[in-house]
């Protein structure tokens, strides 16, 4: 990874700020507070909420009497009184001066401006969830869910409308996760994907499991259809979903359609910007502004496979990312070392999960690679309970080195994925990862576990590394 070339002196440090107040955010501020007491941190947030678990919102309104502040982490107050953090919400930061080292900030409580001098400054602002320009998307009953306000709505609409015919416009992770959601409160659901298939980083190996686990559910999915309008009636409650192939009675509307990084404000100071928009940075964080960092869902990942700063928006990379940079704006020097894609989600009975590349990016990136799959148990056949896994794996034809994994089964498959994570991280030939030396028990897994079956499956088709 290239880096941008400026530095500032610890000593230079008096005050750190902060704009955006969840994952990357209060990461930042809590790891720069816990470095050097002597600093001074403040937390801009242009919403009421800080700190809290967005991956859990589907489970969250599954449970519809469970209050969504229980997907707090910590408050506002308790980061004030526990962290010495200067929090301050519902102020919106609308304008950077990286030469006067100022922030102008929006007090949306007594609606007056502020500006707020910094040595360094964080930008941890987030992604936004997309919401495309079509008629009747501001209609009653039509949501997106990426914030923990979004999430009481939901809950609120439900609640007093008991809605009783869902659609759902993406069949990404979001919308897997609502599909269980709403089958749950006992919606019927339709799932509209633009794709010729769901979840289109999925090879069709894993993915045909998913579209049976949904039928079985009684899901419906149609692909290859693009929404052209979300009818609403006379009140302008949501009604049905329009698409260029017909039309789908709704009671209520998730647009899951994927997020865009919040990078304007950087832009506007002058940061330059990568992968889809995201605000570029190097591997200790920096953006190209001098004393500015960024983390989290608005800023770039470096990925250790295509050597390239990717966007992967995930909570697990924004807290690494918000961490490195917090220590880094009080005046250390550390390294964010990348992610290797690995994410799981859950559709009612199956755990699925992936990591490294799939054929899509490995064709586009130019490796030439062989891949496998392998159908497994998760269990001892001698042990009760064992339940169907499989598991997908790719290696690179040059060098046996292991280049993309994905599995998808009962049970099991979050543990395993991350031990072929860390395969990928320590860049392990699939050779290597045949001769793991994996726990073995009946009750957790077979003699052989699928994750050594599926290399050893696959190491066939590689190359051999000869003894000199």
């Amino acid at each position: 990874m290239s880096g941008f070339n400026w530095n500032v002196k610890a000593d230079d440090i008096k005050r750190v700020v902060v704009i955006g107040g969840v994952a990357a955010g209060m990461s930042a501020a809590s790891q720069a507070k816990r470095r050097r007491k002597d600093l001074e941190v403040v937390v801009l947030e242009a919403t009421g909420d800080v700190s809290y678990g967005s991956c859990g919102i589907p489970y969250n309104v599954e449970d519809i009497e469970k209050d969504p502040e229980s997907l707090v982490v910590l408050t506002a107050q308790q980061f004030r009184e526990k962290r010495g953090l200067d929090v301050r919400l519902m102020h919106r930061a609308m304008r950077i001066d990286p030469e006067a080292r100022e922030v102008y900030v929006h007090d949306l409580v007594n609606d007056r401006e502020v500006v707020l001098g910094y040595d360094t400054l964080v930008y941890g602002t987030g992604a936004s969830a997309v919401m495309p320009p079509w008629p009747g998307r501001d209609g009653k009953g039509v949501f997106t869910v990426r914030t923990l306000h979004d999430a009481r709505l939901m809950k609120h609409y439900i609640k007093v409308n008991s809605p009783h015919r869902a659609v759902i416009v993406g069949g990404g992770y979001i919308g897997m996760e609502f599909s269980e959601t709403f089958r749950t409160l006992g919606m019927d659901v339709t799932v509209i994907e633009k794709m010729p298939h769901i979840v289109p980083g999925l090879e069709p190996e894993i993915r045909e499991k998913i579209e049976e686990e949904l039928a079985r559910n009684e899901v419906t999915v149609k692909t290859g259809e693009s929404v052209t309008e979300i009818v609403l009636d006379s009140q302008s409650v949501v009604k049905a979903v329009r698409t260029d192939r017909g039309q789908y009675p709704a009671d209520l509307v998730l647009v899951a359609v994927g997020v865009k990084p919040n990078a304007s404000l950087a832009a506007q100071a002058g940061a330059e910007l990568g992968a889809r928009g995201a605000v570029l940075v190097d591997e200790y964080l920096r953006t190209s502004v001098p004393r500015m960092f960024a983390a989290g869902d608005c800023a770039t990942h470096y990925h250790r496979i295509t050597g390239r700063q990717e966007f992967v928006p995930l909570g697990t990379t924004s807290n690494k990312q918000g961490r490195i940079s917090g220590a880094n704006a009080a005046g250390f020097q550390e390294r964010f070392t990348g992610i290797v894609g690995t994410s799981v989600f859950k559709v009612f009975g199956l755990e699925v999960a992936m990591t490294g590349l799939g054929r899509a990016a490995m064709n586009e990136l130019g490796f030439s690679y062989a891949a496998a799959h392998i159908d497994g148990r998760t269990r001892a056949h001698s042990y009760h309970g064992a339940k169907p896994i499989r598991i997908w794996m790719a290696g690179d034809t040059s060098d046996a080195r292991l280049i993309g994994a994905q599995m998808v089964g009962g049970e099991g498959v979050s543990k395993r994925i991350d031990i072929l994570a860390a395969a990928l991280y320590g860049s392990y030939t699939v050779h290597d990862v045949a001769n793991l030396d994996l726990a073995y028990a009946p009750p957790f897994s077979p003699v052989w576990d699928p994750v050594l079956v599926a290399a050893n499956v696959l190491r066939k088709k590689l190359p051999y590394r000869l003894s000199v």
